[in-house]
């Protein structure tokens, strides 16, 4: 037969493995899969070709390899109980879908069903096709599919479901038996309702249901669980009186739930009557008993029950060491713990997760961190990943306290390469001591590879940054030039809803330490929206970088904006505010910064007040200037009136010249006389006599001047009346110079108004 296959194997038409068939080539040869069938360019038997070398399964062996397609294999098809799974998994349940499942299957059998309920992901898909094909006659179920939907309904907590499923077997025509009500007594108790659980259990007596000692078993493991040990020593006399006797298993669930419910003594008795009874324990037994004593504490007792278990010739298993490790690490006998290890390895016990995930938090407790590197290499290298992944946290913080950073991070590698995710808050930890330790370039590596892979934002995360491990590292950034990539650390930590005041600051002084004042500013506005609390440092960094950009428009909103949140600038800062105001041209903005410096009590920088203040005279602004001189006369600056008067005449400021004599006069400000006159003199020259009219009236009734005589220039009084209508000046001033007893103003009046 082998040569007859070869022979037809090389006759084979080519285009029949572009085929799509179902059917494997294998079935077209009558040759027995006993036989081995040679390749005739390589006659090797079957069993000693490579899987893709099979001349039978292989389309390459039949046909020449071609470098510009790939061949196709057939695919297997699939089971039907898997396509109505599939078909049940994707679509709602409607009468369509029974429709589809009704074309798809002819007719129903009992494997079939079973096979569909098991394989069924959803519990209410399961329930929906049982009761679909028994009302549709499809089948009538039989007593291994009651079971199998009684269990799929139990462990999704569907309990009513089940029960009447269970109820109404007897109207189908089939009986009860002891392991339908096992589960049901079962499954309720799993779901916290014992009460249930011991109604079914009567119940069964009630309805003729045998009972024997699996249903006692499973009554005592469901109020074990919730330690209604004084209802399993009844129900125990009970099945004794009954004549059912205990089993191994019986004994093993009551020990452990005595021990779950700190009864050690009634534990320890029941331990005996085992014994007594000719029950010899077994690994699951002592175990038992060695994990209750560790339980409260008593290691020697546990101790002594690993050496009669060894005793008896009964082989510890994984469990047993793990389990007295465990004691051991609870009462800080690390030491011990490793010895038992070690002797695991001698007996050829190979240590799994649990043993590790019980053995390394004591090694950190205790720190022997060098040990529990060493069990952690040994981890990686076996591929075995712990139970619970916080115990790398603890290592790291462990290795962190020793001061090991480099074991801290081989913790981490080893999360990678055991394929455990790793979380911001692992990452937290090393960046946090690799600032303690000054290593603030390892730290940033280690920020890198956070940010980059966004592993801040993951959803799933439990463990997060602290503010000690991204506070240090921010202000590092910010004081270093890196204010962006500290940035982009802030922002993914302000998606999860931190707002750290102190980073977002750092933030704001980095970002105008290097030159980008608006995006300082934009973080500054986002503090300010949400209410975080800011810092004066941050408004200060933020003025001066602006005055850096030659921008003291922005400079000024910053500060008031400073001042708006409590803040009080500092003297220089205003004046370095002015000062680039002036510059600017921005005279009275410069003058507004002024009144706000004035009115927080700050009197420094006069020189800069007062040329603030003739600027605004030189430029017509006088109302806001006298404003200014009123808030400085209240803070205890008086300016030179002298000096701005005679500047605004030897400008021509005629008007802001009157308006400041005016204001001063009114307020009885010393102004010398020469002053007065210098006023006069220029509104006399500008043509506006009446102004100084009544600049000369107010002197007159100041009594400012007393003897005429002393006036540089008599014509003074002379062009006033000679411009003025002498009929109005000769009632005023003749009576002022005759109060004055002045005869030769008096005559030279009278001469020239009659």
């Amino acid at each position: 037969m082998a040569p007859l296959a070869a022979s037809k194997q090389i006759h084979l038409n080519p285009n029949l493995v572009r085929l799509s068939s179902p059917f494997s080539f294998k079935s077209a040869f009558f040759c027995s899969s006993e036989t081995p069938i040679l390749n005739v360019e390589n006659p090797i038997p079957n069993e000693q070709l490579p899987i893709s070398a099979d001349p039978i399964s292989s389309p390459e062996a039949m046909v020449p390899a071609s470098p510009f397609r790939e061949l196709r294999r057939p695919k297997n098809p699939e089971n039907i109980e898997d396509t109505i799974c599939r078909m049940m998994d994707n679509r709602p349940w409607t009468t369509r879908l029974q429709n589809s499942i009704r074309q798809l299957v002819p007719s129903f059998d009992h494997e079939l069903v079973y096979n569909v309920l098991h394989g069924a992901k959803n519990s209410g898909h399961a329930l929906q096709f049982f009761r679909w094909v028994e009302r549709s006659n499809l089948i009538q179920h039989d007593r291994e599919g009651h079971l199998k939907m009684i269990e799929i309904l139990g462990r999704s907590s569907k309990l009513n479901h089940a029960r009447c499923i269970l109820l109404d077997m007897p109207k189908k025509g089939l009986n009860w038996d002891e392991d339908l009500w096992v589960v049901m007594i079962d499954s309720y108790g799993k779901a916290g309702i014992v009460q249930e659980s011991v109604k079914l259990f009567q119940k069964m007596e009630e309805l003729g249901v045998d009972r024997t000692v699996k249903s006692y078993d499973v009554l005592f493991k469901v109020i074990m669980r919730r330690g209604r040990y004084m209802m399993a020593k009844r129900y125990y006399n009970k099945m004794l009186s009954k004549g059912i006797e205990p089993t191994r298993h019986t004994f093993n669930v009551l020990i452990w739930g005595f021990f779950l419910s700190g009864k050690v003594e009634t534990a320890n008795r029941f331990f005996e009557d085992m014994k007594a009874r000719e029950i010899m324990p077994d690994a699951v037994t002592y175990n038992t008993m060695i994990n209750g004593y560790n339980r409260v504490g008593k290691t020697e007792e546990a101790e002594a029950y690993f050496v009669e278990m060894k005793g008896r010739n009964i082989e510890p298993t994984v469990i047993t060491h793990t389990t007295l490790i465990k004691g051991y690490v609870a009462v800080e006998r690390v030491d011990d713990a490793l010895r038992l290890v070690e002797e695991m390895r001698g007996y050829g016990i190979k240590p799994n997760a649990v043993t590790y995930s019980t053995l390394l938090p004591g090694l950190c407790d205790a720190e022997k961190m060098s040990e529990a590197r060493a069990v952690l290499r040994e981890m990686v290298e076996k591929h075995i990943p712990p139970k619970d992944n916080s115990i790398f946290m603890k290592l790291m913080l462990g290795q962190c306290k020793v001061g090991d950073l480099d074991a801290a991070v081989d913790v981490l590698k080893a999360m990678i390469k055991l394929s455990i995710p790793t979380e911001a808050g692992h990452y937290g930890v090393l960046i946090e001591n690799c600032c303690k330790a000054g290593q603030y370039d390892r730290g940033v590596k280690l920020l890198d590879k956070l940010i980059e892979k966004d592993i801040i934002l993951r959803p799933q995360s439990t463990l997060h940054m602290e503010p000690s491990a991204y506070n240090p590292m921010v202000e590092y950034l910010c004081s270093n030039g890196q204010t962006a990539k500290a940035e982009a650390l802030v922002r993914q930590l302000m998606k999860l809803g931190v707002q750290d005041p102190i980073a977002l600051n750092a933030l704001i002084c980095g970002h105008s330490k290097e030159g980008t004042p608006d995006s300082a500013s934009e973080l500054l506005k986002i503090m300010l929206r949400r209410k975080v609390a800011s810092e004066k440092s941050a408004f200060d960094s933020l003025v001066e970088s602006y005055l850096a950009k030659k921008d003291p428009g922005e400079a000024k909103v910053v500060l008031d904006s400073m001042i708006e949140n409590g803040h009080s600038p500092d003297s220089s800062l205003y004046r370095s505010l002015m000062d680039a105001l002036f510059e600017d041209g921005r005279v009275q903005t410069a003058s507004r910064v002024m009144k706000t410096m004035l009115e927080k009590g700050v009197t420094d920088h006069k020189d800069l007040i007062f040329k603030i203040l003739e600027a605004l005279l030189m430029r017509g602004h006088v109302e806001e200037a006298l404003g200014r001189i009123e808030l400085l006369m209240q803070s205890g600056i008086a300016p030179d009136f002298d000096s701005l008067l005679s500047l605004l005449c030897e400008k021509g400021k005629t008007i802001a010249a009157l308006k400041l004599l005016d204001y001063g006069m009114d307020r009885d400000y010393s102004i010398d006389l020469s002053s007065c006159e210098k006023v006069i003199d220029t509104l006399l020259a500008a043509g506006k006599t009446l102004n100084a009219y009544s600049i000369l009236c107010k002197i007159m009734e100041k009594g400012g001047v007393t003897d005429w005589s002393s006036c540089k220039d008599f014509n003074l009084i002379w062009m006033i009346v000679v411009d003025l209508d002498k009929l109005f000046v000769s009632t005023r001033i003749l009576a002022f110079l005759k109060c004055n007893n002045d005869l030769r103003l008096l005559r030279l009046v009278h001469e020239s108004s009659f």
